[in-house]
């Protein structure tokens, strides 16, 4: 059991994972051993994340997200399964933190009148400037 908050945990039947072999330097190592893991969660019918959750974190989860509504994480950063495992488990978790937190909602504004009266009298400066630019009469 993998647990998110303290009233959301994540069952082991939830989760399933693979080990393959990692890419990039090590080796012998590399050719050998199955280092890298690719942590498989069933987000979309996972009965502890409640709707709006799943939502945000198809959202954040963005290309790891399966058509099937699965959740996979990668990791191949050490020479380690076992560390590559729990730093997987704890990039789900994360993710899945990141995804409790309910985004606030934007209030919209008005710009006051001193704002308004501020950008005018820059662009007209501005405008000043880029008009003494021209070419120079060799009359004066």
């Amino acid at each position: 059991m993998l647990r998110i908050s303290d009233d959301i945990s994540i069952q082991d039947w939830e989760l399933s994972e693979s080990f393959v072999r990692a890419s990039g330097p090590g080796g012998q190592n590399v050719n050998k051993v199955a280092t890298a893991v690719e942590l498989r969660f069933e987000a979309a019918r996972s009965p502890s994340l409640p709707g709006p959750v799943k939502t945000r974190l198809r959202r954040l989860a963005g290309r790891r997200w399966t058509l099937e509504g699965a959740l996979i994480i990668q990791c191949d950063e050490t020479r380690s399964q076992a560390r590559n495992r729990e730093i997987a488990r704890q990039r789900l978790v994360a993710l899945v933190q990141k995804a409790l937190v309910a985004p606030k909602r934007r209030i919209a504004t008005k710009p006051t009148l001193g704002s308004k009266k501020r950008r005018l009298k820059a662009k007209k400066v501005r405008g000043e400037v880029k008009a003494m630019r021209g070419r120079v009469d060799p009359s004066d």
